[in-house]
């Protein structure tokens, strides 16, 4: 809880307000989300505002005592290490299959400044989160200040396609900067889904199983928010950004990242052992009606948008034949041209993990599963004694979700504030392994 509150009845009524120049900057970046998104800019902003705080926290570091008071650096937890290990190691990587396939010196500085625009976002935000002062509660009110503003918008964006309205308004300049797609850089109302011509919202994000999972991000952040109304504004955000986008993934992570991170703690419960022995015990009855019905369910969640299950299943076999095949350590450097057959996707892209080793092969892989995979355990330990890491355990469930459905990298910009998050969640680890994180009660004043 913020030091800055008032007692309102019998209730904390936090009133967040940033301490330093960090949090300001993080603060107002969140809050001013649905203008830059107006404009063009979220893109933009993001890579930027990774490397300025990246490079406050060298700075922070590199000064120690002399910094300012405020911004006075914490040491760098062992899960960012291993991010920043990890993301740095996939520039030489990137190098050196681009010397392997022999695409020459433009297309290699095209593709370092893709790095700087996406993987290192993933070391930069959690270094960011670790080493510099910034509280949890900012990004929290951040992201309910943006859910406020998304219910705000939301009538007009609902009713745009029976109004008719035009999917996207404009493209901003800002495109000429560079990006995956001009989608980044478009301001949409809405979009018609291909397969069935209905509408579908995206928000802010560049399509909508994207804007699906920014929902659930919303909600987790949502969950943790100690105002009754942000946290009102928060859930029913992102509950509504999930069900608009319909996304398939979306309505499984709304279930899937907020419910166990809560359910952790019961794994050291005795009472809870023994239902789960009885579940389990249960299932030798019921399994073959239960495997059946499971079986029905995925194939109805499939078959719910069956052209999109075909093309993403066509890529990834290619990718992982060509990968095996042709370029095992270090990838193909990048994404290369689909045919007709994957509707002209790139091979290498809608799957993290196939998409890494097909464009950098096996050492990429690892680089992005090894402090992942540590950050995961971390933040489940944690959680079984600790309600301060069901918050990243969430976040991490997204990420892993996405990963299985998108390009990470390219998703950064918009996910900074998760990022963020495992940062600061490891530095509490690293700072206060063992005791909880309460909210300090403010007395209220007698006057």
């Amino acid at each position: 809880m913020s030091d800055n509150a008032r007692c309102v009845g019998n209730e904390t009524d936090a009133v967040i307000v940033p301490a330093n120049p960090v949090e300001a900057l993080v603060y107002k970046t969140l809050t001013i989300t649905w203008p830059l998104y107006a404009v063009g800019a979220l893109y933009v902003v993001g890579p930027v505002l990774a490397w300025v705080l990246g490079g406050i926290a060298a700075l922070a570091l590199y000064l120690g005592p002399a910094m300012r008071t405020d911004l006075r650096p914490h040491g760098i937890p062992t899960a960012v290490w291993l991010w920043l290990i990890g993301m740095l190691a996939m520039l030489p990587i990137l190098w050196v299959g681009h010397v392997h396939w022999g695409y020459g010196l433009t297309s290699t500085i095209k593709s370092t400044i893709g790095w700087a625009k996406g993987w290192a976002l993933m070391a930069l935000f959690p270094l960011a989160g670790a080493v510099l002062p910034i509280r949890r509660e900012i990004l929290i009110r951040g992201q309910c200040i943006i859910g406020f503003w998304t219910l705000c918008l939301a009538p007009v964006l609902l009713a745009a396609p029976y109004l008719g309205l035009p999917e996207r308004i404009f493209t901003s300049p800002l495109k000429a900067v560079g990006g995956p797609g001009p989608e980044y850089f478009t301001l949409f109302l809405f979009t018609y889904d291909p397969a069935t011509w209905a509408p579908r919202w995206q928000f802010y994000a560049p399509w909508s199983p994207f804007a699906a999972l920014l929902g659930v991000c919303m909600v987790l952040f949502a969950f943790e928010e100690k105002d009754r109304r942000w946290r009102a504004a928060g859930l029913a955000a992102g509950t509504l950004m999930v069900l608009a986008s319909k996304s398939r993934m979306g309505l499984v992570g709304l279930i899937f990242c907020t419910i166990p991170p809560r359910l952790v703690p019961l794994l050291g419960k005795q009472w809870a052992m023994f239902v789960l022995a009885g579940l389990t015990a249960s299932l030798a009855i019921f399994s073959e009606k239960l495997m059946s019905s499971l079986s029905a369910g995925i194939s109805t969640f499939k078959n719910a948008r069956a052209d999109s299950t075909r093309v993403r299943a066509t890529l990834q076999r290619i990718a992982e034949e060509r990968w095996r095949e042709e370029a095992i350590w270090f990838g193909h450097g990048r994404p290369e041209p689909g045919g007709h057959i994957v509707e002209y996707m790139p091979i290498g892209t809608h799957h993290t993990w196939y998409g890494l080793l097909f464009v950098k092969g096996l050492l990429g892989f690892f680089a992005l599963l090894i402090p992942l995979l540590y950050q995961l355990l971390l933040s489940v330990a944690d959680t079984a004694i600790n309600p301060r890491g069901r918050l990243p355990l969430g976040i991490l469930l997204v990420v892993c979700m996405l990963s299985f459905g998108e390009n990470i990298e390219i998703e950064a910009y918009l996910l900074w504030p998760g990022l963020m998050m495992l940062g600061i969640h490891a530095r509490e680890v690293a700072s206060d392994p063992v005791l909880s994180i309460r909210p300090r009660r403010v007395p209220c004043s007698t006057t």
